[in-house]
């Protein structure tokens, strides 16, 4: 890992009409519009669902971390991000996220453990961090057999 501070720069250019164009270095362009709810087509990428897809990627990337460091075994984990956007004093802002994680381990793993480490990778989340609206989480750990 690189010293600190990191910096991450993104484009968005856009015209009139039509879609945000987001680019980043060499990574894929992604193409942006609002959602349904502020008149969006509702069929793309908008920036309410990038935070959202941002808060569970980072859930994801940060348990996996932590379930390495710990030796925990399992197989997947599907993280749900559901962001509940309202207006607060005549501001618009996501007042509350809930993340629902569904973690699948091995017959015979620590649930306890399991339980813990996804609740260290929701506390050590960058992303959340950095957000003011409430957090919380949700979990179901599914023993394969």
């Amino acid at each position: 890992m690189q010293d600190f501070p990191h910096h991450y720069h993104v484009n968005a250019t856009a015209q009139v009409t039509g879609n945000v164009a987001i680019n980043s270095g060499a990574m894929p362009p992604l193409a942006s519009a609002p959602p349904a709810e502020f008149g969006g087509p509702g069929d793309q990428w908008s920036p309410e669902h990038l935070l959202m897809a941002s808060v569970a990627d980072c859930f994801a990337l940060t348990f996996r971390a932590i379930a390495a460091a710990s030796k925990l075994e399992w197989s997947d984990l599907a993280a749900d991000a559901e962001g509940v956007l309202d207006r607060v004093e005549r501001v618009t802002q996501f007042t509350a996220i809930a993340v629902k994680a569904t973690l699948t381990v091995p017959a015979g793993v620590d649930e306890a453990k399991a339980q813990r480490i996804l609740h260290k990778a929701e506390d050590a989340c960058l992303i959340t961090n950095s957000l003011s609206a409430d957090t919380h989480l949700e979990t179901a750990i599914i023993a394969a057999s």
